[in-house]
């Protein structure tokens, strides 16, 4: 009975761990896996160099609060390189299972300013 008790337990907390990382909506800026947190802050020298890397094979990833995550959706984030955006997902470690992604609202500034 107590092993059955024990399955149990263990199912549900998995069950709710699941659950808590999925449907999280996170603030960062979309940069590539070549320059990371490099591009931590939305500007037009982040666009252009996100777009150039991703053309030379890097990865769209995420900069939320010093973390870089890499995104599964890559197809979703061809419109916001180098831009602020809210990216809504299941969230597993340094890795996000995307769900939607749209702009979020801020300033963008460019170098020098």
């Amino acid at each position: 009975m107590s092993k059955k008790l024990l399955t149990l337990v263990i199912s549900l907390l998995a069950c709710t761990s699941m659950a808590f990382g999925a449907g999280k909506a996170m603030v960062g800026t979309v940069s590539d896996s070549n320059c990371g947190a490099k591009h931590a802050m939305a500007s037009a020298d982040a666009e252009a160099c996100v777009a150039k890397c991703v053309t030379g094979g890097g990865k769209y990833v995420l900069v939320s609060k010093g973390k870089v995550y890499q995104l599964d959706a890559q197809d979703k984030f061809a419109d916001f390189a180098g831009k602020k955006v809210k990216v809504t997902g299941a969230v597993s470690g340094d890795a996000i299972t995307v769900e939607s992604v749209e702009a979020a609202g801020g300033k963008m500034t460019t170098k020098g300013s």
